[in-house]
């Protein structure tokens, strides 16, 4: 038996189940009183495929229902059963949330229909007239969202390699109220000290965003490092299948209420995530953890290899021991993932075409995952 399965509800730590017995064939026959609460102490694995998922009250199935309902119906003008309109929420959304809070070890989710959906409602957190600090290579639909801020709506933006702390520490204005971290970034697996970076950014009453795309909470937890507020394109690791588009924004357990304001940019900007699209999501978190050992075990195998071919010039991998910031990723992270790129001693376009059209396994296309 795996060591992190246990049987005994009355272990402090241990998840509890409750059932209700009531007379045969009628409502809620099979129900339960209490979801079985994931606590920290829970195996990683354990929580990939219990978190967020409740047996259904009224019949008892282990997943939660799809509810494709586009609005629900009040008992009287004052109450109804927790959900009004599917924008403003929805169960089987609410499902995904909860789960992706309990894996990233945050205070509150949001899912957004899109990964650029994620970037852009976090990005109207800001006041008017503010100042952001970005990883200079960030992922470029983020850097496209950044520019057009700029020039839309007078957001002040400055892109700094954010390994140098004294750049970034010198960059702070009295408006900054945000720096954005990409921790692998996209496409050149740079790393940032997301602990030091979050602390100057708290220092000067600014929040400190993380995309955790490139290893997901599996292999990275950017709360436990001081992180505000982290991203995700769930269309990526999360979901695992390339079969659904989709974000989250996750708040920090001690911004609460933070949560309650991206609910509202989400609900207003109207970029919530389907429902359909939410339970594939669910689907995939159950096989995240094995997916992403597997990621990083094949990751590996490709770097080590391609380190040592004459017609490489030079591999982006935090697992390679050359990587300058591979003693960082040892400690920020539980793994070095699944991401890597790399650059050809010939970097002529005709010898480009020619690596990517005698590819066997690596298709030529957008995405991750």
């Amino acid at each position: 038996m795996s060591d992190d399965v246990h049987l005994d509800p009355n272990v402090p730590g241990n998840p509890a189940y409750h059932f209700t017995i009531v007379p045969a064939g009628s409502p809620g026959a099979v129900g339960w009183t209490e979801r079985p609460a994931l606590v920290p102490g829970a195996a990683l694995a354990t929580q990939c495929v219990h978190a967020g998922v409740q047996p259904d009250p009224a019949y008892g199935a282990v997943m939660p229902p799809l509810y494709m309902s586009s609005t629900f119906a009040f008992g009287d003008i004052c109450t109804n059963a927790g959900f009004d309109y599917t924008r403003s929420g929805n169960p089987t959304r609410a499902a995904l949330e909860e789960a992706i809070t309990l894996l990233e070890g945050g205070g509150g989710a949001t899912c957004t229909s899109t990964g650029m959906s994620a970037v852009i409602v976090a990005l109207n957190l800001l006041p008017h007239g503010s100042h952001l600090i970005a990883t200079v290579d960030c992922y470029g639909g983020t850097f496209r969202a950044l520019e057009h801020a700029k020039a839309a709506y007078g957001l002040e933006v400055t892109y700094l390699e954010l390994a140098d702390l004294d750049a970034v520490k010198a960059a702070f204005r009295a408006n900054t109220r945000m720096v954005w971290i990409e921790t692998p970034s996209n496409p050149l697996l740079r790393l940032t000290d997301i602990r030091a970076v979050s602390s100057l950014a708290r220092a000067h009453g600014a929040l400190t965003v993380v995309d955790n795309t490139f290893l997901s909470p599996v292999l990275q937890q950017p709360f436990r490092h001081g992180a505000d507020l982290v991203v995700h394109s769930t269309t990526k690791y999360l979901n695992g299948h390339s079969d659904v588009v989709g974000g989250a924004v996750v708040s920090a357990p001690d911004q609460v209420a933070m949560r309650q304001r991206i609910q509202s940019m989400n609900n207003l900007l109207g970029t919530s995530q389907s429902p359909h699209d939410c339970f594939l999501v669910l689907r995939g978190l159950k096989t995240l953890l094995l997916r992403m050992r597997a990621h990083e075990r094949g990751a590996q195998m490709v770097a080590d290899y391609l380190a040592q071919h004459p017609a490489i010039a030079k591999v982006h991998y935090p697992g390679l021991p050359g990587h300058p910031q591979h003693a960082l990723a040892k400690t920020q992270q539980q793994g070095f993932g699944g991401m890597l790129s790399f650059e050809l001693a010939d970097g002529r376009a005709e010898r480009v075409n020619h690596v990517l059209r005698t590819l066997r396994w690596f298709t030529l296309a957008e995405s991750l995952g």
